[in-house]
């Protein structure tokens, strides 16, 4: 974590505090007085609905060993406290400050999908040789990313940093923060259709990481991604830059060699690997990570080593393991392209009576929204996927177009969520798969909860 002097967290953001404070030690960060641990440096963030700097004499009294506070915040008593103009803008200064002073390597992961799971691979790879920070969950704004600057120490080898955006600007703002030696886009796909309009401005959003990087970094692009083969023609890409790919042009190329139930089992450049999770889309996922891995010196034991010992995050083709019946839980987020690849990951999981689809709105997906639905539904294979069940307003297009391959008996719609579990248990029979699927705003986890009870 970061641990300074007040004297040198007020040099790394240009700011001021009182001489006689200059020599108190801060040992990390804290925005939350709920979780504020003792000698943190308190950042009171000012949101729409809360105000941090309500809560400066709770973050002394837990032990706060300064504050940072908006110059306008008069109600200061004899504390440490540094004002600043803006409190966020300080958090950031101060994040991008401290990871430029550190000697460390930085890697930038953005795309439409896989950027959670290729960070988790990537840090299980290189943690086999390397003291590695990631980004924790998914928390891959400004805030989210300065946080986890903050946890990386003076000791740290590499720091492997998730970039999220839904609009433009906003991952131009991240790596100018972090600077990253590597970056990388996963892949362009629908979601955040609602704010960029079409999938070649997703890609421009997305090639922002290009601003940040660091003049000798290397670029890592999916060689098999139609968008981003075309819109990387607007830019003047780095000199180095990485392709991987089935594509046989890509300088990495990948073959599947068996996806199944106990993971996927591919090549890269004639070398082979096997990672236990599921879907084909894994190969890319884990192909990015052995790339970075192979740059950072690590040879093939370790790194098969590191893809057996993989920590995910939750909630990301998870199989679930019940008595009566197995759930592949996807629930975290839902767009048409991740959609396709949860659908074909349970098409090759063998040894089922029954599978169910269970599945819920995919969100920011623009004016296409409800097209984007129903050609989902014609796309779910009627041999390989025995009922489709679904709920939300979106939803409901899915099952009207599967009624295109479907008969009526097998498809459902449910109003309520209760309706679907009370649908759902009458469905189920001894060894049946079902798949849950949604946006993370429609609260699948918690359904999927309620069917563990089933």
């Amino acid at each position: 974590m970061l641990i300074r002097t007040l004297k040198q967290i007020t040099e790394l953001t240009n700011t001021l505090i009182n001489k006689k404070y200059y020599d108190i030690l801060a040992r990390g960060i804290s925005t939350d007085t709920r979780t504020i641990q003792k000698d943190n440096l308190f950042i009171a963030l000012k949101g729409d609905s809360f105000d941090g700097q309500d809560y400066i004499d709770m973050a002394f009294e837990k032990g706060a060993c300064c504050c940072v506070v908006n110059k306008e915040y008069r109600n200061i008593k004899d504390y440490p406290v540094i004002e600043v103009d803006d409190t966020k803008i300080f958090m950031m200064d101060l994040a991008r400050s401290y990871i430029d002073s550190l000697n460390c390597k930085v890697i930038a992961i953005t795309g439409s999908n896989g950027k959670t799971t290729t960070k988790d691979i990537m840090s299980s790879l290189l943690k086999e040789k390397y003291k590695v920070v990631k980004t924790q969950k998914n928390y891959n704004n400004e805030i989210g990313l300065s946080k986890t600057i903050f946890d990386i120490s003076d000791d740290t080898d590499i720091a492997v940093l998730e970039m999220g955006t839904e609009n433009f600007g906003e991952i131009s703002l991240l790596t100018n923060i972090a600077h990253p030696d590597i970056a990388m886009i996963t892949n362009i796909g629908d979601s955040h259709l609602l704010n960029l309009k079409t999938k070649e401005n997703i890609a421009r959003a997305k090639f922002e990481i290009l601003e940040g990087l660091k003049p000798d970094g290397i670029f890592i692009l999916n060689n098999d991604d139609p968008i981003l083969r075309e819109v990387k023609e607007e830019y003047k890409l780095p000199e180095k830059v990485i392709t991987y790919g089935i594509n046989p042009e890509s300088q990495y190329r990948m073959e599947m060699i068996k996806a199944d139930e106990t993971g996927s089992t591919f090549s890269v450049n004639d070398h082979v690997f096997n990672i236990e999770l599921l879907g084909y889309h894994q190969m890319y996922n884990a192909t990015l990570s052995i790339i970075v891995a192979q740059l950072m010196n690590l040879d093939y034991s370790d790194i098969a080593r590191g893809l057996k010992n993989i920590e995910l995050t939750g909630m990301r083709n998870e199989l679930i393991l019940l008595d009566r019946f197995h759930i592949l839980n996807d629930s975290y987020k839902s767009n048409p392209q991740s959609l396709t690849s949860c659908l074909e990951t349970a098409y090759g999981l063998h040894g089922y009576s029954r599978k169910i689809a269970v599945l819920g709105d995919m969100l920011e997906l623009g004016d296409d929204e409800i097209e984007l639905h129903r050609n989902i539904g014609k796309l779910i294979n009627p041999e390989k996927i025995d009922y489709v069940m679904a709920t939300g307003i979106l939803a409901k297009n899915i099952i009207k177009g599967a009624r295109a391959n479907f008969p009526e008996d097998r498809l459902f719609y449910c109003e309520t969520k209760q309706e679907l579990l009370e649908k759902l248990q009458e469905l189920i029979i001894d060894n049946t798969l079902v798949l849950v699927k949604a946006s993370h705003a429609m609260q699948f986890d918690k359904l999927v909860d309620k069917i563990k009870e089933l």
